[in-house]
């Protein structure tokens, strides 16, 4: 029985509905580690893929999961259900590079202009 208390049976959910998983992942794996597998096993035709490690959050039971936490830190009393998946969301945050740059480009924002009556 500490088998499968030492293990964790995980599938990742991603913002469109679809599925990564379910894998099976040790409880001293650290989130880092499941983002990197996350990365590693990303559908090919999706869009909006990763570029890197930082740019996935993971939230379980509500929390955004911290890269340098294993997955027992991160357990919560509903994984407790023998034999069961559980399923972690995924988040994809693109960078902002592109409204930066709207907003450097603007030349109405960078003006003064002072009225004296």
């Amino acid at each position: 029985m500490s088998g499968a208390q030492d293990s964790l049976e995980i599938k990742f959910r991603l913002i469109d509905g679809s599925d990564i998983g379910p894998k099976s992942f040790p409880a001293a794996t650290s989130v880092a580690t499941l983002k990197e597998s996350i990365l590693s096993q990303w559908p090919k035709d999706k869009e909006n893929a990763p570029k890197t490690v930082k740019d996935v959050k993971i939230i379980s039971a509500g929390k955004i999961l911290e890269n340098n936490k294993t997955v027992a830190e991160c357990k919560s009393p509903l994984y407790d259900v023998p034999g069961g998946v559980t399923t972690m969301h995924v988040l994809v945050s693109q960078p902002p590079q592109e409204k930066e740059k709207k907003v450097a480009d603007d030349p109405a924002i960078n003006k003064c202009v002072c009225v004296i009556l």
